[in-house]
């Protein structure tokens, strides 16, 4: 910005410039109006040309803004009508500033946790009851239809199982599969024999639980000695048993084995007349009690059909009123000559 300076010339006389017109190359462009004219430019201060009309003068209606000077005013922007937005379709989608729900109150609001009414919730209550009591009596009846415990009652199991002591026996050892009912299948024969053991079938010192044939309402557990085709004799002397000619090997036994009325027993061959005849099954087995000296068993003259078997043997749980688990005394039985009928 320049500012005038007034002097007094020699003449005493006051004479004043105008700068209205100045043109600063650093401030403001050079103002070319052709409509100014140069009455406008010299007139006095209270005249058309006066410092009023020259601020008016500078304030040009095509100025940017930024042409202003430091001590003016800046221009007022050109109007311009409002931009019109074009309208848009509601939006549906859920708006950021909505409230934010928890996943069970969203869930709540779709409708789909369905909360029992007050006044029905005791059925709601019952029926619940009514499942776990039917879910706990299905496992019972299943482990029931697997596993059973026994107490041992005498001894003439003694010294491998003791009066009163606690046994489970696995009711699924001898489960049989009749592969005759997939005779419908092409290319599939079940054979002669359609029934088969799943686990294995009764063996020689297998320890047994079954139905007494004599008296079906009372359990009887002793060791399975004959199988179907055996013939078992007792040395009447040394009370040695032998199975098919062949001496057996008992550790187990306590006391020697005697017999009164006969000595030499013949278990009839698997499904056999015989066999039906004698003990009413396809299959008929030797038992004796570990207590030679004191065991009601097949040396009376009975067989167990296999239909009486309730299962094997698995383990001790219980005895004396404390804790006592161990296997079953379930002893392969030592024989040399395995050619029995049933094999």
């Amino acid at each position: 910005m320049t500012t005038p300076d007034r002097h007094e010339d020699s003449g005493g006389a006051e004479q004043e410039f105008d700068f209205s017109n100045d043109f600063d190359p650093l401030l403001t462009p050079w103002d070319e109006s052709p409509d100014r004219d140069a009455s406008s430019t010299f007139d006095g201060p209270d005249g058309p040309g006066g410092p009023s009309q020259r601020a008016y003068a500078s304030r040009r209606p095509d100025r940017r803004p930024e042409d202003a000077l430091w001590w003016e005013a800046a221009p007022a922007a050109p109007y311009s009508p409002p931009h019109q937005v074009p309208a848009r379709p509601p939006d549906s989608s859920p708006q950021p500033f909505a409230e934010r729900l928890t996943e069970v109150q969203r869930q709540l609001r779709e409708e789909t946790i369905a909360i029992p009414r007050p006044e029905r919730r005791w059925l709601v209550t019952v029926r619940e009851v009514a499942e776990t009591l039917l879910l706990a009596a299905l496992i019972f009846l299943a482990v029931r239809a697997s596993f059973q415990n026994f107490k041992v009652e005498g001894h003439s199991m003694d010294p491998s199982l003791a009066d009163g002591q606690y046994l489970i026996v696995n009711k699924l050892t001898y489960a049989q599969v009749d592969l005759g009912v997939l005779d419908f299948l092409p290319f599939f024969d079940a054979g002669d024999d359609p029934v088969h053991y799943l686990w294995g079938a009764p063996d020689r010192g297998d320890v047994i639980v079954f139905r007494a044939p004599l008296s079906p309402e009372r359990d009887f557990i002793k060791r399975i000695v004959g199988l179907p085709g055996d013939t078992v004799e007792i040395n009447e002397t040394n009370g040695e048993i032998k199975v098919n000619g062949q001496p057996l090997t008992e550790s187990y036994i306590l006391g020697a084995t005697s017999c009164s009325q006969a000595c030499t027993w013949t278990v009839p061959t698997a499904a056999s007349d015989e066999s039906r005849q004698q003990c009413g099954s396809d299959r008929c087995y030797f038992v004796l009690g570990d207590n030679r000296q004191n065991s009601s068993d097949s040396r009376q003259g009975w067989l167990v059909p296999k239909e009486n078997i309730v299962g094997k043997a698995l383990l001790t749980y219980w005895h004396e009123g404390s804790p006592d688990l161990h296997l079953a005394p379930n002893h392969s039985v030592g024989i040399a000559d395995e050619a029995s009928a049933e094999q």
